[in-house]
């Protein structure tokens, strides 16, 4: 596993959403918009077992994760990893309401899912010299 770099950490401990791209059957990339934590030291995301991610995953635990500054949406964290545990019943729902806390305020309405742990293999942080025009 290699070393997370300190500042995409920060991004994934901040209510920063991260895209996460899996891996199809045939090998065509999917990716999807989600909450992010870190856990035991380790980036980590949750889906419902049935969802299409969740089945990528269970073929393919390789993942891509970009995790996007809230406040400055031209630093941005990328990563690569291996989901190697998962987290399932009551302790993956604290960290479930743990996350919703941190993006709503409140504990996720729905009482399932599954927590993925991600092995890093590879993160950098890139930031441009860019600001963005109010809308």
């Amino acid at each position: 596993m290699a070393d997370l770099d300190p500042q995409i950490k920060e991004l994934l401990e901040g209510a920063n959403f991260i895209s996460v791209a899996t891996l199809m059957g045939d090998g065509a990339p999917h990716a999807t918009c989600v909450w992010a934590a870190m856990e035991h030291g380790r980036p980590c995301f949750f889906t419902q077992p049935s969802t299409l991610k969740a089945r990528n995953i269970d073929a393919d635990p390789r993942v891509a994760i970009t995790v996007i500054d809230r406040d400055n949406p031209y630093r941005s964290g990328q990563l690569r990893g291996t989901i190697t545990e998962t987290v399932e019943g009551d302790a993956a729902l604290e960290i479930i309401d743990r996350m919703a806390r941190k993006y709503t305020g409140a504990d996720f309405p729905l009482r399932s899912g599954v927590v993925y742990l991600v092995d890093v293999s590879s993160s950098f942080l890139t930031e441009l010299p860019f600001a963005d025009t109010p809308g």
